[in-house]
């Protein structure tokens, strides 16, 4: 591992020599870690054994945090764009400017004109997440933008219809489970995802050893493949389709099983009814799954004492992403897999987001934007949004913008037309510590302190956990004297809109911890570096319900009005090709790819296509790939590991835009699949982006160039 240099104008102090517990802040499997520190710099990086989640799992990213740390090109200090140039500014100065210049444009052209941009690095870091509302509620915008209608709204939609709160979704019990059905799932790659399951090559071969099956189906035969029992290829956005050819046969077999919920679940006489047209033969043309299969699945899924299903990206990135996972938790719930040791259940987190939530609150619609009139969630409007509201003129333009530790030029649709758009803004400032191709276009950067500088607890992924735990990470290095803190940041920047000061998170995390059931307070946790066990998930319905009724909704009125958008696809035509996304174990989104150690290896932005598809074409060779929006050219990879009909293109990558201070990503450049994602294809029911199934054209680059010059 190579040692910082001390000379750089931004190192940092040096850490204690020792050994230091901390969790791993850079995914959602929260992996713990076990650094050891020698002459004030890190020489070791492995898994925690006495993690009582992570159990001594680490995978590439975890090691590469040293790197991130020193990485000589993450900023400290403020910088103010002055031309085609940077220049520091103190923090104070820094502050103070930017605070007027919000306020300026909010004076000007009303508070909704200032928008925000939240990115996923937001939820690893509990500095940012518990000090980020005072601040947007300073701003008192509704032009609110975050990554989740990106990949994961459809999951706090159905969460909100059945269940009464967008956290209320239910993670398998992967651990005790017989039967675990997985769809657009790849947890080889990601470590779980909506379901913090650190080590899950080990979970799913312990199912298999005890002579449980795990099913998958997917495009693309993906890395968790390996460990399925079962695999089956299903065409991109028909899952919702498939899902419901399942229920239909549970109910047509007498298979259901709603005996422990049954005094609370409402909507099962609706929920048959609406699964009744899709039967497993109405369906299979159309998904690429035979009726046997999927009969096959049905019942013994329905039978299996301890069974689990699973949804996640794949289900989510689609045009019917919100009919997917309303499908996926009711399928646990008729067969009698919900809220039952080895089904899908819900964690009792230690800091409990939903412990002052009320009943019967309304969570969308409540405001729409201004030019498609999308609705919100949450607070928040659909990102496929924020390019038109920048660029469309008229009352409630938006002329400001505040990203935190988000990228969406590469990772929201048509991020060319987002890149357009950022550069005419009247004022934006990023909270980042880099410069980036979504930050390059800033006024002003405020870079925070983060990774192995900052305490941290997992205040999120607690929610998402197949086993309840709770760790606080103290910091491994100080910071610098002219370093900030992210709630550091906040408080400044509040205290000058509105004069208030801001509770530290420290502060908010204690009394979070002291309104939760475990007991525990931050001292036990600072006492107790590895986390605390607090055991596997339980029963807890009906008492976590938070539906106005705290009855559980199997058919809410949302979904049951959207299944005439999905029945009317059987008699659609699939399109020849279409471009879907592809998780990697070695990337985060668009954020690790300035990692040495990371890239590190072959070309891993190439598009898969099948042999069907490849006619006249070589491995290898660079194509150029087309859609409504825009056009890429990337290396091509034939396998039949994707299913004929679908193009398969990793996220996160497209580095090659100038301006930007990233030297490692800039030797690895690739190509931006959301350069081709339309912000036209979206999920009707939750506003969320239909990233997969974009439909695209692929030709030899050197024959188009051909073609053009003649």
């Amino acid at each position: 591992m190579t040692a910082p240099d001390p000379t750089h104008p931004y190192a940092s102090p040096p850490a204690p020599d020792g050994v230091h517990y901390r969790a791993c802040n850079l995914c959602e499997a929260i992996c713990g870690l076990k650094i050891t520190v020698q002459g004030g710099r890190v020489t070791d990086v492995r898994g925690d054994p006495d993690d009582p989640l992570s159990r001594g799992h680490i995978c590439p990213k975890g090691t590469a945090l040293p790197d991130l740390h020193a990485d000589p090109d993450r900023l400290k200090t403020p910088m103010r764009r002055v031309g085609d140039s940077w220049e520091p500014m103190e923090w104070e100065a820094a502050l103070d400017y930017v605070a007027a210049q919000l306020r300026a444009v909010r004076e000007q052209h009303g508070a909704d004109a200032v928008a925000t941009f939240q990115g996923n690095p937001s939820v690893h870091n509990s500095g940012t997440l518990l000090s980020a509302g005072a601040f947007l509620k300073a701003l008192g915008s509704r032009s609110r933008y975050t990554a989740t209608s990106i990949d994961q709204l459809p999951h706090h939609f159905a969460g909100a219809e059945m269940f009464g709160h967008p956290l209320m979704l239910p993670i398998p019990d992967v651990d005790r489970t017989d039967f675990f059905l997985m769809m657009g799932a790849n947890p080889l790659a990601s470590n779980g995802s909506i379901m913090t399951a650190p080590g899950i090559r080990d979970r799913l071969k312990a199912i298999r050893a005890r002579g449980g099956r795990v099913v998958l189906l997917d495009p693309r035969r993906t890395e968790s493949a390996e460990y399925a029992t079962d695999f089956h290829h299903i065409r991109p956005g028909t899952d919702a389709l498939f899902l419901l050819a399942l229920l239909n046969e549970v109910f047509a077999s007498g298979l259901q099983r709603t005996a422990h919920l049954g005094g609370v679940m409402t909507g099962l006489g609706a929920l048959k009814a609406a699964a009744a047209p899709f039967t497993p033969e109405a369906v299979e043309a159309r998904t690429g799954v035979s009726a046997s299969v999927t009969r096959e699945l049905a019942r013994a899924f329905a039978s299996a004492p301890r069974a689990a299903a699973y949804g996640r990206i794949g289900l989510s990135i689609q045009e019917f992403g919100g009919l997917c996972q309303w499908l996926v938790n009711a399928l646990n719930a008729v067969t009698g897999h919900l809220d039952t040791e080895g089904g899908a259940m819900f964690p009792s987190p230690a800091f409990d987001l939903l412990a002052g939530a009320k009943a019967g609150a309304t969570h969308h619609g409540r405001h729409h934007t201004r030019v498609r009139g999308l609705p919100e969630f949450d607070g928040e409007l659909p990102n496929v949004a924020l390019a038109e509201e920048i660029l469309t003129p008229g009352d409630g333009q938006i002329r400001a913008l505040i990203t935190v530790a988000g990228n969406p030029v590469l990772s929201v649709p048509d991020g060319q037309a987002l890149d357009r758009a950022l550069s005419g803004l009247d004022f934006m400032v990023s909270i980042d510590p880099y410069l980036n191709e979504t930050t390059r276009h800033a006024h002003v950067i405020l870079p925070p302190a983060f990774g192995l500088e900052v305490p941290h607890y997992d205040v999120i992924f607690h929610h998402f956990a197949v086993r309840n735990t709770a760790r606080y990470s103290q910091p491994v290095f100080p910071i610098r004297d002219d370093q900030r803190f992210d709630s550091q940041i906040f408080a400044g920047l509040v205290q000058r809109l509105t004069g208030k000061a801001l509770a530290t998170p420290e502060q908010r995390l204690s009394a979070g911890l002291a309104h939760g059931r475990s007991g525990l307070t931050l001292d036990d946790l600072k006492a107790n570096p590895h986390g605390v066990d607090l055991g596997p998930l339980q029963p807890c319905l009906p008492g976590r319900l938070l539906t106005a009724t705290g009855e559980l909704h199997l058919a809410p009125a949302p979904m049951l009005a959207d299944l005439p958008r999905l029945q009317a696809t059987l008699d659609q035509t699939p399109e020849p090709l279409v471009l879907i996304g592809r998780r990697q174990l070695r990337s985060n989104n668009s954020w690790m790819h300035n990692t040495p150690r990371l890239m590190r290896g072959p070309d891993r932005c190439t598009v898969q296509l099948n042999p069907a598809d490849a006619q006249g074409l070589e491995h290898g060779q660079t194509i150029l790939i087309r859609s409504r929006v825009g056009q890429i050219t990337a290396p091509l990879e034939i396998t039949d590991t994707v299913m004929p009909g679908v193009a398969c293109l990793p996220h996160g990558f497209g580095h090659a835009r100038g301006g930007t201070r990233l030297s490692t990503a800039a030797q690895h450049a690739g190509a931006s699949l959301n350069d081709l994602t339309d912000p036209g294809r979206i999920d009707a029911l939750t506003g969320n982006a239909a990233v997969n199934g974009t439909p695209i054209t692929v030709h030899a680059a050197e024959q188009v160039g051909e073609s053009a010059a003649d």
